[in-house]
């Protein structure tokens, strides 16, 4: 993964923001791969955003070596790239505007966890009284009892979110993974389990 100007940048928020607590949007291209340096060198490609595109990945690596334990994404969509020169000097490679909602706090955990939580929405975000869009994944509905993994139960409850919600639970009880998160447990279960042997 090669260093870029946004490590940098993203140290920086990240000092700034643990005084803040206070979520910051992180919105730019994306590439679905590490693309070759000698395209930087192309005025029009880096123009356009997409030879100086990161890789997500490397994006959210990065991100987590600020301290931004877990990036959450907000929005994205894909880039079409209509120009037949353009499109022959990139090969395969496709583009995303993205933006990630990053928060810097302690305690946040590697992985979503969950410990039982739930939180309830007031509707009292000005602009946003029907719902609260925390990710893609986390649009939370205003009097809905909403359960959540134990990082979003923090990125609400201690950021300047937590008056905005009612909060149910605490950390005193863990149930494994948080399912549909990402990660599902690796092992097999009896609905699952083949019928092969051990080895």
């Amino acid at each position: 993964m090669r260093t870029t100007g946004k490590q940098c940048g993203l140290a920086a928020t990240g000092v700034y923001q643990l005084s803040l607590r206070s979520p910051w949007l992180a919105a730019d291209v994306y590439a679905d791969r590490r693309l070759p340096e000698a395209l930087k060198a192309d005025p029009v490609l880096y123009g356009e955003c997409l030879s100086g595109a990161l890789y997500w990945n490397d994006f959210l690596q990065l991100a987590k070596q600020a301290g931004f334990a877990d990036p959450r994404l907000l929005t994205g969509r894909p880039l079409s790239v209509d120009d037949p020169a353009q499109q022959e000097k990139l090969g395969n490679a496709r583009f995303f505007s993205a933006t990630y909602r990053l928060i810097k706090l302690d305690g946040l955990e590697s992985h979503c966890e969950d410990y039982g939580q739930a939180v309830r929405y007031k509707g009292s975000i000005p602009h946003h009284e029907h719902s609260f869009t925390l990710d893609r994944h986390h649009v939370i509905e205003s009097g809905r009892v909403f359960p959540v993994c134990g990082n979003t139960w923090r990125m609400l409850h201690e950021t300047r979110f937590a008056p905005h919600f009612e909060f149910f639970g605490d950390f005193s009880s863990h149930f494994g993974i948080f399912a549909g998160c990402g990660t599902d447990l690796p092992f097999e279960t009896a609905d699952t389990q083949s019928t092969s042997g051990c080895c």
